[in-house]
């Protein structure tokens, strides 16, 4: 009887591990788990654009000269694209930075687990994050500054694939962006620097209006000022279109060049990414 139930035991076939994509949600979970273990990180990364929006609202709360809004409002579809931007771009190129430093990649690398699975648990937290640093931004907008929401379905259409697009486009530039901090000590600094550059030639702190055309036109060559021209239609009434470079909001252009990003992204990613640090060889 012992040898008949080792028999059976030991021929029982294995149970089938998870693919690519199992492993990816799985690795998605846990990583929203660590991101919600360090509560200053949570504190910081949703407080920062609300609180931003607060005190440009506050201070610059006027109505727009012939554009149908306030100030204020303006602000609201800016910090959005803003946090959308944080929450991908600057969230990824930090922290890959810092696992790749303290060789965690390295350690990762070594594992069975598929390369696209730690990626896709990456999109997970940028996806989950995203939603909900907008949701905030949504409550906030249309609560205190009078955003009113889309009424059609047209436009929750257009904020769906601007959501995707941008995100996705913001979120492989961050990935790419990983590669070039030399040490987890200066990722903050190489990452933030070019975040808060386009911040302000972009129409995030500053009106697209009162920016020169050339800083207008190095912004446009990068996806936060298509994102926040993309959520302007979207929450700001038509008469805004004036304050716009072109005078109309350009959805066709917004597309084009956000899932240009998505494509270009993808590549810098391939090209540049490293699983290791430099001196690791």
């Amino acid at each position: 009887m012992t040898t008949t139930a080792v028999r059976t035991r030991t021929d029982a076939p294995a149970g089938r591990l998870p693919g690519t994509w199992g492993l990816g949600i799985r690795r998605g979970g846990l990583e929203i788990r660590q991101f919600f273990r360090q509560r200053d990180q949570v504190v910081f990364t949703f407080a920062f654009p609300v609180v931003f929006l607060f005190l440009f609202a506050s201070i610059f709360h006027d109505d727009v000269r012939g554009s149908g809004v306030t100030a204020s409002q303006l602000y609201v579809p800016a910090m959005m694209a803003s946090g959308i931007m944080s929450t991908s771009f600057q969230s990824l190129g930090i922290s890959i930075a810092v696992e790749r430093d303290e060789k965690v990649l390295r350690r990762l690398r070594g594992t069975p687990m598929p390369p696209a699975s730690y990626f896709l648990g990456k999109i997970w937290l940028v996806l989950f994050t995203g939603i909900l640093e907008t949701a905030v931004l949504l409550l906030v907008g249309t609560t205190l500054y009078d955003v009113d929401l889309p009424s059609d379905a047209t436009r929750w259409l257009d904020f769906g694939w601007i959501f995707v697009l941008g995100l996705t486009g913001c979120a492989l530039l961050g990935i790419a962006i990983s590669s070039v901090p030399k040490s987890a000590k200066s990722a903050s600094s190489v990452v933030v620097l070019p975040f808060l550059v386009l911040q302000f030639i972009s129409g995030v702190y500053i009106s697209i209006d009162t920016i020169p055309d050339w800083m207008l036109n190095v912004g446009a060559l990068f996806p936060l000022k298509w994102l926040c021209q993309g959520l302007r239609g979207v929450f700001l009434p038509d008469s805004a279109q004036v304050l716009e470079q072109a005078g109309s909001w350009e959805f066709g252009r917004i597309a084009l060049v956000l899932a240009a990003w998505c494509v270009g992204g993808l590549v810098l990613c391939l090209l540049t990414f490293r699983w290791k640090t430099r001196r690791d060889g």
